[in-house]
């Protein structure tokens, strides 16, 4: 096999500005977010060298924007495996680079060695530089800067999407199980001052209510366009089976949770107009609102 089959492809690649100078950057084939060799000297104001043959640490030669003794007890474990030159193709051009994240770690590194007095007077100029990148990566993530310098950012709602279906959906429809519990519906009949029902006569504004309250709040609604998708016949508008039979164990985790936090504001309410108030105010829209943050941004 030749080198150049074996060396991943930068499928994005785009210019990341970091205040007065400007990094090249790539998205490779692996999904590594990487900075030119030349772009890492750039950012801190020094010359492209080779390897220090001088100095390594635990069998590994340091890049020169590093490789100087007095840094060397500031220099982390996790900042070693990130100076491992990575060689890719950007188009037929071959390239190297190394992780962005090596970029923040540099940086700690620099002013580490300032806090405890170990840098020369040459070394200065450069934990000043550390400091103002440092303080503009301090909001968004190295990551995040590539992601949008590159145009991936924009790409990834496909892949983000299919992450978040995959956690949520089963591969097939199951077999039904109890999922809504009978108080559900005690709540649900109390609300709209409806003697009791039962499962083979229930209004059809329940399945509204349901749909509203229940599913489509889980994930901004992506979840229960999907159901709608696998569960609904195109033709004649009918279901197939239950939403919820559609559901992975964790799916069904996350809609019990939903079920049972909608039924503790269906029992505080006195009726169903008191039920939407309180329901406005609170604005529930996600049940698990840190499994994908980003996901409204994506898509």
């Amino acid at each position: 096999m030749s080198e150049e089959t074996t060396l991943s492809k930068a499928l994005y690649v785009g210019s990341l500005p970091i205040g007065d100078i400007e990094l090249e950057c790539a998205v490779l084939d692996d999904n590594s977010r990487i900075l030119t060799a030349t772009s890492i000297f750039t950012a801190f104001g020094r010359s492209r060298k080779g390897m220090n043959d001088r100095l390594e640490i635990a069998g590994t030669k340091l890049p020169p924007f590093v490789a100087a003794k007095n840094l060397e007890p500031f220099i982390t474990t996790g900042l070693l495996d990130r100076t491992i030159p990575i060689k890719y193709l950007d188009g037929t051009q071959e390239k190297t680079g190394y992780l962005a994240t090596i970029l923040p770690s540099i940086c700690d590194v620099y002013l580490a060695a300032r806090r405890n007095n170990a840098l020369v007077t040459s070394q200065q100029k450069i934990a000043t530089q550390a400091e103002i990148l440092l303080s503009a990566l301090a909001s968004v993530g190295i990551d995040a800067l590539i992601d949008e310098a590159t145009g991936f950012q924009y790409d990834r709602k496909t892949d983000a999407l299919r992450i978040l279906l995959a956690r949520y959906l089963a591969e097939g429809m199951q077999k039904w199980v109890l999922t809504f519990p009978d108080s559900f519906f005690v709540e649900l009949d109390r609300l709209y001052s409806n003697e009791k029902t039962t499962s083979r006569a229930r209004p059809l504004y329940y399945g509204r209510f349901i749909n509203k309250y229940i599913y489509e709040p889980i994930e901004n609604g992506f979840i229960k366009k999907e159901l709608d998708k696998k569960n609904i016949i195109p033709d004649t508008k009918k279901r197939r089976s239950r939403f919820h039979q559609w559901l992975s164990d964790d799916g069904r985790t996350v809609l019990i949770h939903q079920i049972g936090r909608v039924q503790g504001l269906m029992e505080a309410c006195r009726n169903i107009d008191h039920f939407r108030l309180l329901a406005e105010e609170q604005k529930t829209n996600s049940l698990m609102p840190g499994l994908f943050d980003d996901l409204d941004k994506l898509i």
